[in-house]
């Protein structure tokens, strides 16, 4: 699971490592890294870092402080030109993800103190974990990382409430973020939520494989909405 989660969180932002890079990277802690970008293979041995923090932080709570550890753990070291971006603390510059504003730098804060409190203590739901994350990659708190912290701290969210974990992969990616689009855009928000049904059936496929047991309950899209709305 480290490997495929740092591979495809990696590649679906654009990562040039391959699968087998990946796997090779976690298991010598070396890589044959002709004309492979350097921030790719930085960024691939920091995701495993940040894995394993995830699972070492498990009973502390979801922080903005615990965010901003998480991103700068994520991007330390990343080679960059830009002055304006940083490292481990909220944007300093608007930014945009594909066609939808987000959340402006001044108001970033305030926005993530707000999602946070409106969670902290909760037993999260699938449903819940789902437009947590949307409303994390609206506000968009970091220049860069978003995505890829947004999805750890859906691991995270998933193993505290005894919830499948699942990645987000190639053939989920197109509909992931359209999906997040809609989330936005339309009141309808049936698609974010069967693509993460969907990527967890293809987790709960290797656990059954493995013998791994979990609660097998099934939710369909369907199920979960309903619960939201009554």
């Amino acid at each position: 699971m480290q490997i495929d989660f740092a591979y495809n969180s990696n590649h679906i932002e654009g990562s040039k490592l391959s699968y087998d890079q990946t796997r090779y990277i976690y298991e010598t802690r070396t890589i044959d890294a002709k004309n492979t970008p350097v921030n790719d293979i930085i960024e691939t041995v920091n995701h495993f870092r940040c894995f394993d923090y995830v699972l070492d932080t498990l009973s502390e709570p979801l922080t903005e402080e615990y965010i901003k550890r998480l991103h700068k753990m994520l991007k330390s070291g990343v080679l960059g030109d830009e002055d304006f971006i940083v490292i481990g603390d909220y944007k300093s510059e608007a930014n945009i993800v594909g066609e939808i504003k987000t959340t402006a730098p001044d108001e970033v804060a305030d926005q993530m103190k707000r999602l946070l409190d409106g969670y902290y203590g909760k037993q999260m739901s699938f449903y819940d974990i789902v437009s947590f994350h949307a409303e994390y990659e609206r506000i968009h708190p970091f220049y860069d990382g978003n995505g890829r912290t947004g999805r750890l701290i859906m691991l995270k969210q998933c193993l505290e409430n005894n919830i499948v974990p699942f990645n987000i992969d190639e053939h989920h990616k197109m509909y992931y973020y359209m999906g997040l689009k809609e989330w936005q855009t339309e009141e309808k928000k049936n698609s974010l939520i069967y693509v993460f049904l969907s990527a967890q059936n293809d987790m709960k496929l290797i656990l059954d494989y493995f013998h791994i047991d979990y609660d097998h309950t099934e939710l369909t899209c369907r199920d979960i909405l309903a619960m939201v709305q009554g």
